[in-house]
């Protein structure tokens, strides 16, 4: 009996209830975040739900899922070929010169170091049609840097094969902003490289090649993918720029999409606008899950 009460004793203290159930407790602190979730709701999942929803119906309002196959043949198929060969062209030059770039200034200090590191800063978030402006001004036909290549070094840009405002012109466009991105972006990488790792391997007999084979390169390889990934989710989406450098002339597929949503050149087709914005989304979804896994192997290391 005196068991049974010594049993019983917890139950009374939990209300006289025979299974105790937490009690939900609302964190006020959340209402702090409801601004934030009404921003995001409203600019980014609203319009993805609005784009989802025009993607799979036709102009008639009609269910179909025409539009995506659309995006396999023909104009769009070349669009979406243009825009990964672009991206993929400024991913390698610029992750290759960016690292390059990202070890000399960790190799300095001072005032030079503060510099490399503003500027890159500021020429990472130049962009759009001033950064056209920019190029066009200096590399153009008529250009400042045009004309004084042919009147100090008698060299005629234009002589061979070099245009601005084709595919290789936007491509170098393109690496003005995405090398100091990748300035940016790898610089913490190489920063947070070890000297007790170069220290251990020439007490253990370590050759430099040996360092750079079993040490460097094992730890820096996650972070270079990841950064590169990075630049090519900058490139394939960038739209300002390559519509200001080709008016539309080059196949991309920023540039296909906002030529059907405002129907200046192709009308009536804004619902296949939104198809091919849909297969961008998935393209940078798998971009960024791409990412995301390696950051995760980076931060294991």
């Amino acid at each position: 009996m005196v068991i049974a009460d010594e049993l019983a004793a917890p139950t009374r203290l939990m209300g006289g209830s025979g299974s105790s159930r937490p009690k939900f407790k609302f964190d006020k602190s959340i209402l702090g975040l409801l601004p934030l979730f009404l921003f995001l709701g409203y600019f980014l999942l609203y319009p993805i739900a609005s784009i989802i929803s025009a993607s799979i119906h036709d102009n008639k309002h009609h269910l179909t899922f025409v539009l995506y196959k659309n995006l396999f043949t023909g104009n769009y198929r070349e669009a979406f070929i243009g825009s990964f060969k672009l991206a993929f062209y400024s991913m390698i030059v610029s992750g290759i010169l960016g690292a390059l770039i990202c070890w000399s200034v960790v190799k300095t200090s001072g005032v030079v170091r503060t510099i490399t590191s503003s500027a890159a800063g500021v020429l990472a978030n130049t962009g759009g049609v001033p950064l056209a402006f920019m190029f066009i001004a200096a590399f153009g036909q008529e250009g400042l840097i045009t004309k004084l290549l042919l009147k100090v070094f008698h060299w005629d840009l234009y002589g061979g094969s070099f245009d601005l405002y084709n595919f290789w012109g936007i491509l170098l466009v393109y690496c003005f902003f995405q090398i100091p991105l990748m300035v940016i972006i790898f610089t913490p990488a190489l920063e947070n490289l070890r000297v007790e790792w170069i220290e251990a391997n020439e007490s253990l007999g370590g050759s430099k090649l040996q360092y750079f084979r079993h040490v460097l390169i094992p730890v820096l390889l996650p972070s270079f993918f990841s950064a590169c990934l990075l630049l090519f989710a900058s490139a394939f989406s960038a739209f300002a720029t390559a519509a200001a450098m080709s008016n539309g002339s080059i196949p991309l597929a920023p540039l296909f999409i906002g030529n059907l949503v405002n129907g200046n050149v192709i009308p009536d087709q804004a619902n296949q606008g939104d198809a091919m914005a849909m297969g961008m989304i998935i393209v940078s979804l798998f971009v960024i899950a791409a990412y995301l896994l390696l950051l995760r192997v980076t931060r294991k290391r």
